[in-house]
């Protein structure tokens, strides 16, 4: 059996922008006069802790959404062509569900219901949407078209909210225009982040620290699994209603409150799916801020433990892994340190998608390689691979004169 191990590379942001005002003046007949990006994401590690008050430590990869616009003369409407997936719509400006429209425009209805709410209302506009975030890999290629259109909407507008104000508006798209009651990681990490850092962002009370990754010997090593997910499917609503009643029964406004003493207390008097549940999220908040600590002084093995008992947590007790991904890390810890491997755990809100692993950049295309064709030999999926440093949030690219953020 022969294997085809695909490790992506990826154009440039500089192309990718170019590409998009390229077609936006093919399509509209007229040069773009604005140009915005936004990244996607990886969680290093913390995760589903970010609605329970925690802390995650994500960081920008250098995949991106752009939207490249303009101003139309007149109408009520915004075009948008998706170059993603290959669709052109009319969207209406003023607030208000468009249930005809295909479900992607949903986040951009969210976003322009946002900034209405915010006094900065949104004016006609032609657009083009184009990305190399993967979808449904668990990269958060919503967040990023949600954080490109806000971007996009204060350049048009000469209006601007902070850069935390931004992220919420963002996050309150994905709530009440798509319906998914996500936490503030994945719009804080792609409005955020720093080029060469994670975040460690704690998600009660929104402070963020940078901690350096900028190391030549590691890199972030992303592979998807290519078994897709939607979490309008329901599991995520769900485990975030499971933490609420685990809260609850444990006595604390959040399980960002109790300890694992506490927890342990409590065991006999819980449902076995809520003590499961709660026992994930209390150890991981505790793993990411040991995490954050053991990168800022380059003690890996620790890093790599961590990663791993994440992964496991989130197997067996929050139960939003999938055979897939396992596989993908199993492997990963298989090859262990003698051949470049730090950590690795599935990344994102599960059900399939990504892993993220820590490695020897010298070993970074070798274990790319070595998984991805154990991978397939074993599911017969093709998985694709990349590395990725940790990049910048938003940017607005054109007109480069107010370029911010």
């Amino acid at each position: 059996m022969i294997v085809q191990v695909l490790v992506e590379k990826t154009i440039s942001l500089d192309d990718l922008a170019a590409r998009a005002a390229a077609t936006f003046a093919n399509q509209f007949g007229r040069p773009a006069r604005f140009v915005t990006a936004a990244p996607g994401r990886v969680n290093l590690i913390g995760e589903h802790t970010d609605y329970n008050g925690g802390f995650v430590l994500p960081m920008a990869i250098d995949r991106y959404t752009v939207v490249a616009a303009d101003l139309a003369a007149k109408g009520k409407v915004a075009r948008i062509l998706s170059c993603t997936v290959d669709e052109q719509v009319e969207i209406p400006l003023r607030k208000g569900k468009a249930d005809a429209l295909p479900v992607w425009t949903s986040y951009i209805r969210g976003v322009l219901d946002a900034y209405d709410g915010e006094g900065i209302r949104p004016v006609p506009f032609d657009g083009v949407i184009d990305s190399t975030v993967p979808l449904g890999g668990g990269l958060s290629s919503s967040a990023a078209l949600e954080v490109a259109m806000a971007t996009l909407i204060e350049a048009m507008s000469g209006s601007q909210v902070t850069p935390v104000r931004k992220a919420l508006l963002c996050q309150q798209a994905e709530h009440e225009g798509a319906g998914v009651p996500c936490g503030i990681m994945d719009q804080f990490s792609s409005v955020l982040c720093q080029a060469g850092h994670l975040m460690l962002l704690d998600c009660r009370n929104q402070q963020t620290k940078m901690v350096p990754l900028a190391d030549p010997n590691y890199t972030v090593l992303i592979i998807n699994s290519n078994v897709k997910h939607e979490l309008t499917g329901g599991e995520y609503a769900e485990r975030r209603q499971q933490c609420e009643a685990a809260a609850a029964a444990l006595g604390v406004e959040s399980l960002r409150d109790a300890t694992t003493q506490t927890l342990e207390q409590h065991q006999s008097r819980m449902e076995s799916i809520l003590y499961r549940r709660a026992r994930h999220v209390i150890g991981e908040i505790h793993r990411t801020t040991c995490a954050a600590e053991a990168i800022g002084t380059a003690r890996w093995e620790e890093v790599g433990r961590l990663m791993f008992a994440s992964h496991a947590s989130l197997r067996d007790d929050y139960e939003v892994s999938c055979a897939e991904l396992d596989i993908l890390v199993d492997l990963a810890e298989r090859l262990g340190s003698e051949r470049g491997v730090i950590g690795s755990r599935m990344t994102g809100g599960g059900f399939g998608g990504c892993t993220v692993s820590l490695v020897q950049t010298s070993a970074a295309q070798e274990m790319a390689e070595a998984i991805c064709g154990a991978y397939q030999k074993e599911t017969g999926i093709e998985a694709t691979a990349f590395s990725t440093p940790p990049a910048h949030g938003a940017k607005i690219l054109l007109p480069q004169a107010t370029a911010r953020n």
